[in-house]
Formats: structure tokens, C-alpha cells, sequence
């Protein structure tokens, strides 16, 4: 990693340019902030780049990257929403290329199907639930709260204070990190005995009648990950091993596993936290539209009011 001070300045000046880039009452210096923006992201980039040496990554990480930041920065910059979820869906799907470079295809296509699909859609039901058609010749006339930001340094700084928290967690956790060359999912094995079966099945190690052995007090696979071995039985009780050489490679956890059991197994709250978000989110639709439902009601009323006036009146 680049030095923390070098890091926090890039953040700040990256800040500034955020700010300016929000739109204003008045004269609205967007294009300057927006270049502030990208050439605070970009020095970013190269220093990370240059500190990585010679494990350079190629080229598609810059294009997707360059992709992501300019599509973010037009979703919180431009006026009209319907245009601000479309850049958002441009961002979600050049950070699901840089999942793919990763090598992580399930975040990829879970965030294009979350996001892109389900999320988008009930963004623009919000927006069509809560924004009034356009009449006459408004037909170019924004309201003021898509028009002008209205907390545009407030909303700046807590975004990029939470970013340079999130920044400070990467440089204290970086060194706990498990070293290169033994990755912590391969104790899922463990948690996978079935998995395990089937794939000693399947590469032929294991034959009819043939099980894993059992701990008899607790019940757990025999799988030695220290020892680099899997105690079978057999239909008699006689066990034997298989080496660690001798595994397949279909015993290896796959990256969907990886995720299913940090999500539900290891931190289940992030799971209920989404679904009671996702719940407010509608609920908040909800009432926006009953308010919406009801100011229209009441100017229905006016306008009968006023019509039975002049006919009276006539």
C-alpha cells in the first residue's frame, strides 16, 4: 500500500472535487470539480500501481475502473434521476467486470442481478411514484430537490470520512492477512463431508458400500487437514486413508460455497440488516405514493369547488 498520508490527501482533494461537482443555485463549477474528481482518482490509481510493481494488473482494470468512478460521480452530479439510475447501472456493471478479473464470477452476476435488476427497478418505481408529471410547457423545468443539492458539503463529508474509515481498516488489516499459498476456504472441506463423498465417488477412490469414517463421540467426517488425509469404511468397519495426493480436484470448495457460508454461516446479521433496508425501502414507496395519491384527491376538489362556483355564478 502507498503511505496513509499520501492516501488521506488524495482522499480530500478527491472530496473537494465531489463537492464542487454537486449541483448548486447560481453559477455551478461541475466541470472544474469533475476534473478535481478524476484527477484526485487517478493519482490514486497510478500510486497503487507504481507501489505494486511489478505485478502490474492489465489493462482491463484501468478501463473498468476509469468506467466505475466516472459513471458514480454522474449518478450523484446529474439533475434528472431517470438518467442518474442509468449511470447506475453503467457502475454496476464495470465493478462486476473487475469482479470477474478477481476471479470472483458469483459476486459478479449476484451484483448485476441484485443491483442492475432488482434494485434499479424498484429505484424507478420510487421515482415514477413520486416525482409529478410535467404539464403544459414544464415539460424542462426540474423541481428544486433534483435541480440543487441541498447538503452538498455535508453529504461530502460523510461520505469520504466513511471512506477514509473504511481506508484506515485496510492499512491495520492488511497484515493479518493469511499468508499466499494456503487459503483459509479449504477448512470448509470439513463443513462438507457430502461434498466430499460424492467427489471421492465420482474420481472412482471410493468404492460401493464404502463411507467416510465418523468421530464416534461428536459425530464429525474423519478429515485430517493437518495430516493431509480422509479416513473412509467400509461396509465392515475396516477404515483406510486417502492421502492428500490422491485427492480430486472436485473436493476443492468452489467460490459460490466460499460466499454461501460467510454470508449465512459466519455473519448472518448482514442478511436480516439487507432485508429490514430493503423493507424500510418500501415502505417509504409506500407512503410516497399515498402522498402523492392524496394531494392529487385534494386537487380534484378545488378544481369541482371552482367549476361549481362559475356555474353558479353563470
Amino acid at each position: 500500500m502507498i503511505g496513509p498520508v499520501i492516501l488521506y490527501t488524495l482522499l480530500a482533494l478527491g472530496a473537494v472535487g465531489v463537492c464542487m461537482a454537486l449541483p448548486r443555485r447560481g453559477v455551478s463549477p461541475q466541470i472544474i470539480g469533475a476534473v478535481i474528481a478524476a484527477a484526485a482518482g487517478g493519482l490514486v490509481i497510478v500510486a497503487l500501481s507504481l507501489k505494486a510493481a511489478p505485478a502490474i494488473p492489465n489493462v482491463y482494470f484501468y478501463i473498468f475502473s476509469v468506467i466505475s468512478l466516472g459513471a458514480a460521480l454522474r449518478v450523484i452530479t446529474h439533475p434528472r434521476p431517470v438518467y442518474a439510475a442509468l449511470y447506475f447501472i453503467l457502475t454496476v456493471l464495470s465493478t462486476a467486470g473487475m469482479f470477474v478479473i478477481l476471479g470472483a464470477e458469483f459476486l459478479a452476476f449476484a451484483l448485476i442481478i441484485v443491483y442492475a435488476g432488482a434494485i434499479l427497478i424498484t429505484y424507478l418505481f420510487v421515482i415514477m411514484l413520486a416525482t409529478q408529471a410535467p404539464t403544459g410547457g414544464d415539460t424542462e423545468i426540474l423541481p428544486e430537490y433534483d435541480a440543487v443539492s441541498r447538503e452538498p458539503i455535508a453529504a461530502t463529508l460523510a461520505g469520504f470520512v466513511l471512506l477514509g474509515v473504511l481506508t484506515t481498516l485496510m492499512f491495520r488489516g492488511l497484515p493479518n492477512l493469511p499468508p499466499p499459498g494456503k487459503p483459509p476456504e479449504e477448512t470448509l472441506i470439513v463443513r462438507m463431508p457430502g461434498k466430499v463423498e460424492t467427489a471421492l465417488r465420482n474420481a472412482g477412490l471410493m468404492k460401493a458400500g464404502e463411507k467416510l469414517d465418523r468421530n464416534e463421540q461428536t459425530g464429525a467426517p474423519a478429515i485430517d487437514l493437518a495430516a493431509g488425509v480422509v479416513r473412509i469404511v467400509d461396509k465392515d468397519g475396516v477404515p483406510r486413508a486417502i492421502e492428500r495426493k490422491d485427492w480430486p480436484a472436485g473436493m476443492k470448495p468452489a467460490n459460490i460455497e466460499g460466499v454461501g457460508f460467510s454470508l449465512l454461516a459466519d455473519h448472518p446479521g448482514a442478511i436480516e440488516i439487507a432485508g429490514v433496508i430493503l423493507l424500510m425501502a418500501m415502505l417509504g414507496a409506500v407512503v410516497l405514493a399515498r402522498k402523492q395519491v392524496e394531494l392529487d384527491e385534494e386537487a380534484k376538489a378545488r378544481h369541482a369547488a371552482k367549476l361549481s362556483a362559475e356555474t353558479e355564478g353563470v
